[in-house]
């Protein structure tokens, strides 16, 4: 199979740091296909509301500025042409997964990526549902049992549980047969609890009540709350935390294993997501599907806190 790839492909590219407002909807380059990789013309694409500012947004793995930049890292689409060496994949596959960070994104019509970041997409799913997986899923599956190690009868603690990942680990955790206890915004309690929550709260400091009673936590938010939470852990539970390191003492003085990483791109994680999600669990919260061109508006809208789940672009065709 053949499929003619233009030249010239319209993008969503970022001229300052930080600013949803420098935003630009324009006409640049296709990328080129690397060794390895796939160009993938994307159905729809999502984005993580803090990444305008993240140092691997603006530079390259050996520290070359590479802006204006295509955000986004996170992809549904099929695959249109292969790079030299590349295996597994073939030209027509419909796909999903999350790039390089430090490589242009999926913001655009076309997106090359390395073929090993990269899953059949789940079957059932619609492509904005579908773009709004990777991130979330592979995060949410990390978090809880690749260093959570959550297991069946535990309690796990999920703070920020409203948003895109917080949804997500709310449904893995619950599939997993641990108690689940989702904290975030009041107006998120109805669609937690809907996703199988047993408790939500909207007051960490409330939690410090009952110390010891929490086997896993996971932070979405950082700060103080992130104290506020690792003081519930159980002795020797684990503390996960995506924005900073969480402390490694509990509200008692008792040691817990703190664990901070960043999510990674993992092939055999995203096709055992998509079997579940292919059987009925998780589901994707998408909050808002926009075309690419209306991006910078979405994206502002998103940083304010104005778009519940996922927000997802798709260009137009």
């Amino acid at each position: 199979m053949t499929t003619t790839v233009p030249a010239v492909m319209r993008a969503l590219r970022v001229y300052a740091r930080d600013d949803p407002g420098s935003l630009r909807y324009e006409e640049m380059a296709v990328p080129a296909v690397g060794i390895g990789d796939v160009l993938v013309e994307v159905a729809a694409a999502s984005f993580t509301p803090t990444e305008l500012g993240w140092p691997s947004t603006w530079v390259d793995r050996a520290g070359r500025d590479r802006g204006p930049a295509v955000p986004g890292h996170e992809v549904a689409g099929t695959v249109v042409a292969l790079g030299y060496g590349t295996t597994g994949l073939a030209v027509g596959d419909e796909v999903y997964g999350i790039t390089d960070w430090y490589r242009d994104g999926t913001l655009a019509e076309y997106v090359a990526i390395e073929a090993r970041d990269l899953a059949p997409r789940p079957a059932l799913l619609s492509d904005a549902e579908v773009a709004a997986v990777p991130m979330t899923g592979l995060t949410a599956w990390q978090a809880l049992f690749t260093h959570g190690g959550l297991g069946d009868g535990q309690t796990v603690l999920i703070a920020g549980a409203g948003g895109g990942v917080g949804t997500t680990a709310v449904q893995l955790a619950r599939q997993a047969g641990a108690r689940v206890i989702g904290l975030g915004r009041a107006g998120s309690r109805d669609l937690v609890k809907s996703l199988g929550a047993d408790e939500f709260v909207t007051d960490a400091a409330s939690l410090a009540q009952s110390p010891g009673e929490v086997d896993v936590m996971f932070d979405l938010i950082g700060g103080e709350l992130l104290q506020q939470c690792s003081s519930v852990v159980r002795r020797d539970g684990t503390a996960v935390s995506v924005v900073e390191p969480p402390p490694s003492r509990n509200g008692r003085g008792e040691d817990i294993r703190s664990r901070f990483f960043v999510v990674e791109p993992d092939r055999p994680q995203l096709i055992e997501l998509a079997r579940r999600i292919d059987t009925g669990q998780p589901r994707p919260v998408v909050g808002q599907v926009a075309d690419l061109s209306d991006g910078a508006r979405v994206w502002a809208a998103k940083r304010g806190d104005g778009i519940p789940g996922k927000v997802v672009l798709c260009p137009s065709r």
